[in-house]
């Protein structure tokens, strides 16, 4: 039953989006994506293409990042926030790279959780963009996303990601990383999602349990 119930919710997003894999970062090397990933926590896509669109002018190879003096790399990267972390990570992930792997970025995922900065999510984003392995990626939206599906009950990325292994055939992994970020971006949203438009509205946990009104909005009514 619940593998009929994923099929549907596979074969609907299958009719509202291509099967053209897509990356909504901006990259041509490898490297540039795994450096535009660690951009990417807590920062919109489009945020970190303006910020990687004069970083990779300025910074032209992964040995520039490596010898890049901190501070200045810092200011570069500023307007993606939290950029005292991202600036360490990135500049070690690039020496590591430089030092131990001759500049190539690994498609191991556990020689990928070694980088500084990198866990599972940007691992997957390297392997399933770069080196087209069959990996789930668990962001915000793909959190939200499985969760109103009901899909997974975890709260914690890595066990939704091995729930969702679990759950969806493998030919979909990467498939499912671009329809639900594009699904969480346009209809399903954290706060005022469009039910009304949504053709998985049958579908959804959320809306067979209502959310509780807001405490300062049921006493409003009351009043």
């Amino acid at each position: 039953m619940a593998a009929k119930r994923t099929r549907e919710i596979l074969d609907i997003f299958e009719k509202m989006y291509s099967r053209q894999v897509r990356c909504y970062l901006n990259y041509e090397e490898p490297w540039q994506l795994l450096v535009a990933t660690i951009l990417s926590a807590q920062c919109t896509d489009a945020r970190v293409n303006i910020i990687t669109k004069d970083l990779f002018v300025k910074y032209r190879t992964l040995s520039d990042i490596a010898a890049a003096d901190i501070s200045e790399f810092e200011q570069d990267i500023k307007q993606a926030g939290f950029y005292h972390s991202k600036a360490k990570n990135i500049i070690g992930c690039a020496r590591m790279l430089t030092e131990e792997y001759g500049g190539v970025v690994p498609s191991d995922i556990d020689e990928l959780t070694r980088l500084p900065g990198v866990g599972r999510k940007t691992a997957n984003v390297i392997r399933g963009n770069i080196y087209g392995i069959d990996s789930i990626v668990v962001d915000t939206h793909v959190k939200r996303i499985s969760k109103r599906l009901g899909l997974t009950a975890e709260d914690d990325p890595e066990k939704i990601e091995f729930e969702l292994m679990k759950a969806v055939p493998k030919d979909y992994w990467i498939l499912i990383n671009m329809w639900f970020i594009t699904f969480g971006r346009t209809l399903c949203k954290a706060q005022s999602p469009k039910c009304q438009e949504c053709p998985l509205a049958g579908y959804c946990r959320e809306k067979e349990t209502p959310r509780k009104p807001h405490p300062k909005k049921a006493r409003s009514r009351k009043a």
